[in-house]
């Protein structure tokens, strides 16, 4: 055989090798986007599988916004204490009180963004007065008041959500006022928070 002829094939299968090496490389390289393309897309699943953390209290939809003439009927609450639905025209001024109002008015007031404290009238009143110092530290849009149809000795009420609890727990009422505290459907400011036990009850003010 010939040195062009040995040459030639030497070439030959320098350059089918070098194919050869190309092809794998171009397969390794689709594995691998297919690989991350995958990885990714289970990734994704897998994160929006996840079950999202539980907001603090028991949601419930709101069955109206509409506003009724005080004393008029309508359907049953979805939730007690109520969290949305029927409501009067004027709601409470913000603050902390030692008399009762009917749901239909206080309603009004979770439709701006307040939170409601409620608690059973038996309630002992060093709990009454710890109720009474967290609703004074925020300062606005807070209605504490008793109300003695709770199913529990304390319930924490917002627009849509419920908290209702047997024993006085700081942390977790704070933790809910923290997060659905001014979040209403109705932006409305609140001036006037004061603490009204054993005084007149406020004029009530359409713009609050």
């Amino acid at each position: 055989m010939s040195d062009y002829v040995e040459k030639k094939q030497a070439r030959d299968k320098e350059l089918r090798r070098a194919a050869r090496i190309r092809q794998m490389k171009k397969r390794a390289k689709w594995l691998l986007l297919t690989a991350m393309v995958v990885g990714a897309g289970y990734r994704v699943f897998t994160i929006s599988d996840k079950p999202q953390e539980p907001t603090l209290g028991q949601y419930f939809q709101a069955q109206s916004r509409d506003h009724i003439a005080a004393g008029a009927s309508h359907p049953d609450y979805n939730s007690n204490p109520p969290t949305g639905g029927w409501h009067y025209a004027t709601p409470v001024q913000s603050g902390i009180y030692d008399q009762q109002f009917q749901d239909e008015q206080l309603l009004h007031n979770l439709e701006h963004g307040h939170i409601w404290i409620a608690y059973q009238s038996d309630l002992p009143k060093d709990e009454i007065e710890k109720l009474a110092d967290i609703a004074k530290s925020y300062g606005s849009k807070i209605i504490m008041t008793p109300r003695p149809n709770n199913p529990t000795p304390i319930s924490v009420i917002a627009w849509e959500y419920l908290l209702n609890i047997n024993t006085f727990d700081e942390q977790k009422i704070n933790d809910f006022i923290g997060e659905h505290r001014g979040k209403g459907p109705e932006a409305i400011p609140d001036f006037g928070f004061k603490d009204f036990r054993g005084q007149a009850t406020p004029t009530p003010n359409p713009s609050l």
